[in-house]
């Protein structure tokens, strides 16, 4: 009788914590997979710092010649395993998250963009990528650099990795909110970074 109970008990035991200790043992020991967060850098300035002036817009007045319009240099690494081709949208967070730059069709194989991208709808480099036309201070495909010359604004950068080798939906007429609505649906991950000008 008591060797019933013993048994019963030692079953209600186990039951409660679901895995006998060396069982448990066995599974915390096991080493769970090694994944490199999705991460977004430029060589131009630090996550939070000073965009330089070559990448300063050229429509907003004055002329300084150390602004340029030219795109700053990125590159990426850790993206998720899924991703088939990716997308980057530059954004003016203090002005209403206004939408300056959009290319995408970046293909799966590329992790890093030159500095001064081709303003045109499909640029030579990265071979394959298309750009949204940019209709605000200036008209033109590709980038449009910061334009703020009375005030210090925050410009973010988020490389997207997508679900699809290319955004078929999309052409050479699309908005650059449309695109960016676009890109958000296929994105399966993303990483950012921030400058100030």
């Amino acid at each position: 009788m008591r060797s019933a109970r013993t048994a019963l008990c030692a079953l209600l035991i186990g039951g409660a914590l679901g895995l006998s200790p060396a069982a448990a043992s066995a599974t915390s020991s096991q080493p769970s997979a090694p994944r490199s967060a999705f991460a977004l850098s430029s060589t131009a300035f630090a996550d939070g710092g000073v965009i330089p002036k070559v990448h300063e817009c050229t429509s907003g007045g004055g002329s300084d010649p150390a602004k340029r319009n030219e795109s700053p240099p990125l590159t990426w690494s850790g993206a998720p395993a899924g991703a088939k081709s990716y997308a980057i949208v530059m954004r003016d967070l203090d002005n209403s998250s206004l939408i300056h730059w959009v290319i995408y069709d970046i293909p799966a194989s590329t992790t890093s963009l030159p500095q001064n991208v081709d303003h045109a709808y499909r640029p030579t480099a990265p071979a394959g990528a298309r750009q949204v036309y940019y209709r605000g201070s200036a008209s033109l495909y590709g980038y449009q650099g910061p334009c703020s010359p009375s005030t210090v604004n925050t410009y973010e950068f988020v490389v997207h990795a997508l679900n699809k080798t290319s955004l078929t939906s999309l052409n050479s007429n699309s908005s650059t909110r449309t695109a960016a609505r676009e890109i958000g649906a296929a994105t399966i991950g993303s990483a950012r970074i921030t400058g100030e000008s």
